[in-house]
């Protein structure tokens, strides 16, 4: 399983299409056996969740993101938990612990974030 957390930072992004990047982690048997940061492509709609998928991502850890993503995460079969927000690792260690579920969208569909 590959999980891409958008990053800004050491921290959890507030817009999943507007961030700096994405640390992506490989997880076997619940534990990390690779982790990666990888520069995010100029923000464009709908072009996200396919570069995503290019980079064998099986779920998105993200602040929020717009309903037109989701649609297209969930098209793509890619799953998306929004509401995360801290530490990257910490978020991903919630993950894998089961403590973080997904929350409301931290965006609305103009980009515009609620810390």
């Amino acid at each position: 399983m590959k999980i891409a957390i958008a990053t800004e930072g050491d921290s959890v992004a507030m817009h999943f299409g507007r961030c700096g990047g994405y640390t992506i982690f490989e997880i076997k048997d619940n534990k990390v056996v690779s982790e990666k940061y990888e520069e995010a492509p100029e923000h464009q709609p709908g072009l996200m969740p396919k570069w995503l998928s290019s980079k064998g991502a099986d779920l998105v850890i993200a602040g929020g993101a717009g309903a037109m993503a989701r649609e297209l995460f969930g098209r793509m079969g890619i799953r998306l938990i929004l509401g995360a927000g801290g530490p990257v690792k910490e978020a991903l260690k919630k993950y894998l612990d089961g403590s973080l579920g997904d929350g409301e969208s931290l965006c609305d569909n103009s980009g515009s974030c609620s810390h």
